[in-house]
Parts: structure tokens; sequence; C-alpha cells
């Protein structure tokens, strides 16, 4: 995995960490819902780098 896409999986997963914090603050469950969403959209970008990996090694 290339240091630019853990950069851009990891910034996904601190914004959405941001919006569902957000959310619940606010009271907002769409707001944090979109926040787990794009939590678990980094989590599976990162699945699949590192199933790119494996296979490259």
């Amino acid at each position: 995995m290339s240091a630019t896409d853990k950069a851009k999986n990891k910034a996904e997963e601190v914004k959405g960490k941001a919006k569902e914090q957000l959310g619940h603050l606010t009271g907002d469950a769409d707001q944090e819902q979109r926040g787990r969403t794009d939590q678990a959209k980094s989590d599976v970008k990162d699945a699949g780098e590192k199933v790119k990996d494996a296979f490259k090694h």
C-alpha cells in the first residue's frame, strides 16, 4: 500500500469519526450514520490494499 493511499484512508477515517461525534453531540442520527459509513469505507479500502500487497509479494 502506498503512503498516499494510507494517508487518504486515514483522512477518510478521521473525517468519519468527526462526523460521527458531531452527530452524537447534536443529536443528529443521520450525521452519526454518515460518519460510521465513512469509517467503514476506509476500513474496506485498507483491507483491499492489504490484499493487493499480499499478492504482490
